[in-house]
């Protein structure tokens, strides 16, 4: 198998961080830190075609650690990243992980991530101590972000709710979380006011493909002349879709008829998504009734544009007679 796919939603886990985040809150959504080596990351990728990913930090992030310690670790797991990145530079890419709530101290970070590190965008978590994206507290972020025309990760993270017993808060809640950033942030104006960002949602959009008109003519109804719910749905479809634990044959008509063809991405979720189940959802998505160019769209093509660097090096040559 020819790798070929870029995997945008593929997690890091720095040893250290791991030995950490059990003295400094551990994981609040129940689920677990998974054996992970860049080795095993890469045996992974080579088995599913995968010619790049790019690593991120998951949920709880550094939100455990307080004061000065949570812009020490963010910087700390940034730059383990960035050594993996330069010893590794055909096959990883970097999301670096922002010291949120601080906003100047995430601000300094983006600065040292995209001027020094050169990574290839940032990860946010869907929302910080119940503060979701599009909250005025993140304006000067968006702004920064916005000049730099960088490319945003959105991962959900815990909400403020209980975890039910036996339901970890991947299995259910996280899809929630990430529809509620994201309703929120179209609703917000967040892409509105910064359009050079580039936004992806993690697992499909979490609900919002799915319920999107639900949203946009409901919000249009309480909020009289606000907006249209075609402008809002048009909002909605300016996110970027990653296919992570969603390519699957009942997700898959919805996501594929809602978002543009040009915003889909392939993501695994490895580790946390363990490698027979990404492995498994790779083969649905592999399966699945799809053209050509859209398939290789999905796999590689829609993210060459947005991470020029790790397109494979036989499928940098944008073909001109490439259809979806």
């Amino acid at each position: 198998m020819t790798p070929q796919r870029i995997d945008v939603h593929q997690h890091v886990v720095p040893p250290f961080w791991a030995e950490g985040l059990d003295t400094h809150g551990g994981d609040p959504s129940g689920w677990h830190s998974p054996d992970w080596s860049p080795g095993a990351a890469i045996e992974f990728m080579d088995s599913l075609g995968i010619a790049a990913g790019v690593l991120s930090l998951t949920a709880p992030g550094v939100s455990g650690w307080l004061d000065a310690d949570r812009p020490h670790m963010a910087r700390r797991v940034n730059e383990y990243t960035t050594d993996l990145v330069r010893h590794h530079p055909d096959r990883f890419g970097n999301f670096v992980t922002l010291p949120l709530l601080d906003i100047d101290a995430a601000l300094h970070e983006v600065e040292y991530g995209f001027d020094t590190l050169h990574a290839e965008g940032v990860i946010l978590l869907s929302n910080y101590e119940g503060k979701y994206l599009g909250d005025q507290v993140f304006h000067p972020l968006w702004e920064e972000l916005d000049r730099r025309s960088a490319v945003v990760f959105v991962h959900p993270g815990k909400p403020e709710i209980t975890v039910i017993d036996g339901l970890p808060g991947p299995m259910i809640d996280y899809p929630f979380d990430t529809t509620r950033t994201a309703v929120h942030m179209a609703v917000r104006g967040v892409l509105d006011r910064y359009p050079r960002t580039r936004i992806i949602l993690s697992h499909g959009g979490g609900f919002l493909p799915y319920a999107s008109h639900r949203f946009a003519e409901l919000f249009s109804s309480i909020n009289p002349g606000a907006t249209s719910s075609a402008s809002l749905l048009n909002t909605f479809q300016r996110f970027y879709f990653d296919t992570a634990l969603t390519s699957s044959p009942a997700a898959l008509p919805t996501l594929t008829a809602f978002a543009p063809p040009d915003r889909i991405l392939y993501g695994s979720d490895f580790p946390y998504a363990a490698a027979d189940v990404g492995a498994s959802f790779t083969t649905k998505l592999d399966d699945y009734s799809l053209t050509e160019g859209m398939r290789s769209a999905i796999n590689h093509r829609n993210a060459r544009g947005l991470f020029p660097r790790l397109a494979p090096a036989a499928l940098r040559p944008q073909a001109a007679n490439e259809m979806f």
